[in-house]
């Protein structure tokens, strides 16, 4: 919990809250709490497992200070604060154990400091002081989290060019084949298949989000996503056809940068009227996947967004990839389709309509459905790409902290819904 504050910001927590167990502790405590400005009512009467579940329903503050005196197991009772408490919260403890083994494990796990009973003011003034000067000091970790994350965007250049099969074959083999922590973001609000192809429900995590821009931290990103496998958590919607997006985009972005905090990679399945609408949403993407067909139109779609990117977006990698070719029906070939664009062909998907079958019979993604085609191992190729684009990379390892124990992902829920049967 001692990890450097991403977005969200400490200013839209509370300051400071306290769960003590005897009254002499809370007196002391209370009365610096009013010194330093911050709301004595903060400071309540119960240890480490009336903190647990008072922040299980709520959101946690900057500074945290618990009690473990009626912890009969301290280690393992922090490891279950750890789960309801938001990255950037600096905790103190108070004990009345005087074990220097004890100590030293605590602070091994993350925390802050660990204060004896009982308590003085003094003792307990320099602490808070100390955790405060966590919040101004210079976040460090964070550039080289930023550069440690690779986000790639996958956009078709018509609808039905199969798009969303990609992006979440892609996700699927990030998470599987390299062991990636990996954030799946369907941005179809309300026709998106991200979660369809995944045999799960979407839930309302994002259209949450986009209603409540502020909600979105590392606590809403845990308790909002679904879980698909170990590595892969989704992000997505089935939004009322009724109800049109008002959005500025701000939740997208927003989104993005949690991403990067929480996870080692990030899939984008973009809808290219999200791209004309929100620009920003490319401003941080490493590669843009852009799935094309041999047709004319789509030749045509393939011309302008290449040179959208060109202008809007240089610094992003643009990766083009014709999907469900059939060289002897194709409307165009390969060789004048390459020339109308003025670009080579970066990936060729071969059409194979029994295997689109079967994963839709499954309930799995193209790639983990048929892990034996030509068109599936066409999509690791890609993947391999990606996934090595992002091998020089400079990694700055963080300190360790009592969130960095936690498999979120391990703690979200996964609904199971029938498979859908094959179109």
């Amino acid at each position: 919990m001692n990890a450097p504050w991403k977005s969200g910001g400490p200013a839209s927590r509370d300051q400071f809250a306290a769960f003590l167990c005897d009254d002499a502790s809370l007196d002391v405590v209370r009365s610096l709490a009013m010194d330093l400005g911050w709301q004595s009512e903060k400071c309540s009467k119960g240890g480490l497992r009336s903190g647990v579940q008072a922040l299980s329903i709520t959101a946690s503050p900057n500074i945290l200070m618990v009690d473990l005196s009626e912890s009969g197991d301290p280690l393992s009772d922090i490891n279950a604060l750890a789960e309801v408490c938001e990255p950037g919260t600096v905790v103190i403890a108070v004990g009345q154990v005087n074990d220097v083994r004890l100590y030293r494990d605590l602070i091994a796990s993350g925390i802050h400091d660990y204060l004896l009973k009982p308590l003085s003011p003094s003792q307990v003034r320099d602490s808070l002081s100390q955790a405060q000067a966590v919040f101004a000091a210079p976040r460090v970790h964070d550039a080289a989290a930023a550069q440690a994350h690779v986000a790639t965007a996958v956009i078709g250049t018509r609808g039905g060019v199969g798009a969303s099969t990609l992006a979440t074959s892609l996700a699927w083999l990030f998470s599987t084949d390299h062991k990636l922590p990996t954030a799946l973001l369907d941005l179809d609000i309300h026709f998106g298949t991200g979660a369809l192809c995944l045999d799960l429900e979407p839930g309302r995590g994002l259209t949450d989000a986009i209603e409540n821009p502020s909600r979105i931290d590392g606590l809403f990103i845990e308790r909002a996503m679904i879980r698909a496998n170990d590595n892969l958590a989704i992000l997505s919607a089935e939004a009322p056809i009724n109800a049109p997006l008002m959005t500025d985009g701000s939740a997208f972005v927003q989104l993005e940068e949690e991403f990067r905090a929480a996870f080692e990679t990030t899939v984008i399945d973009m809808p290219r009227n999200m791209l004309i609408n929100f620009p920003q949403l490319v401003a941080n993407v490493n590669v843009v996947v852009l799935v094309t067909e041999m047709t004319l139109a789509s030749a045509r779609d393939t011309i302008r967004m290449l040179s959208w990117f060109k202008a809007n977006a240089p610094q992003t990698q643009v990766l083009v990839v014709a999907n469900k070719v059939q060289p002897a029906l194709a409307e165009i070939s390969k060789a004048d389709f390459e020339a109308s664009i003025e670009s080579k062909l970066d990936f060729v998907i071969p059409y194979d309509l029994k295997a689109a079958s079967m994963a839709a019979k499954l309930g799995q993604t193209f790639a983990d459905a048929n892990r034996a085609t030509k068109a599936a191992a066409v999509m690791r190729d890609l993947a391999n790409m990606i996934a090595d684009s992002g091998d020089d990379r400079v990694v700055t390892a963080p300190k360790a902290s009592l969130l960095g124990k936690i498999d979120f992902k391990a703690m979200m829920p996964k609904a199971k819904k029938k498979a859908p049967a094959a179109q």
